[in-house]
């Protein structure tokens, strides 16, 4: 980033030199000038490049971490179903308890829990409220779509940064 800052240092100062020195400069003439006697676009390319450079990694590890993640699930829905196959077996059998080297395993009644069988017959005062939340997308879709919404509107254009790499 260092020599991007630098070279925007000297391109910022000659500009303003040039144009100090011939007010009348056209705008063609005066690009030409800075572009030939500075590095700024190199300067940027290398950033660029290395911007590019990091989105492609973070994109292989996005698709790692996804992989990563599915391979997860596989583990866990394996081990789940590993567990539910020995608990059955150990009722059916009646073992209640194993004692091996690494483990010791048993077989425990846990408490009941609550099971919902009608949300809607459920008392107010069992129910959390929930702070609310903006739909910023519906929003933009109604003012898209020509419609007023009260304490919205667009916002104004803004420059972004596009870069084609293929």
């Amino acid at each position: 980033m260092f020599p991007l800052v630098r070279e925007h240092s000297r391109y910022s100062e000659l500009r303003r030199r040039l144009i100090e020195a011939d007010p009348e400069i056209d705008e063609t003439t005066l690009l030409d000038t800075l572009e030939g006697a500075t590095n700024l676009s190199e300067a940027l390319g290398e950033v660029l490049r290395a911007a590019l450079d990091e989105e492609a990694l973070a994109d292989g590890l996005r698709g790692r971490l996804n992989a990563m993640r599915e391979r997860l699930d596989r583990f866990e829905t394996a081990s789940a179903k590993k567990r539910e196959v020995a608990q059955a077996v150990m009722e059916e059998a009646g073992i209640e308890k194993i004692l091996a080297p690494d483990f010791t395993v048993s077989l425990r009644v846990s408490p009941p829990g609550a099971a919902i069988v009608n949300e809607v017959e459920i008392p107010e005062a069992f129910w959390i409220p929930q702070p609310p939340k903006l739909d910023r997308k519906g929003i933009l879709d109604a003012l898209k779509s020509g419609e007023n919404v009260p304490g919205a509107t667009f916002t104004n254009s803004r420059v972004t940064l596009a870069i084609r790499s293929k």
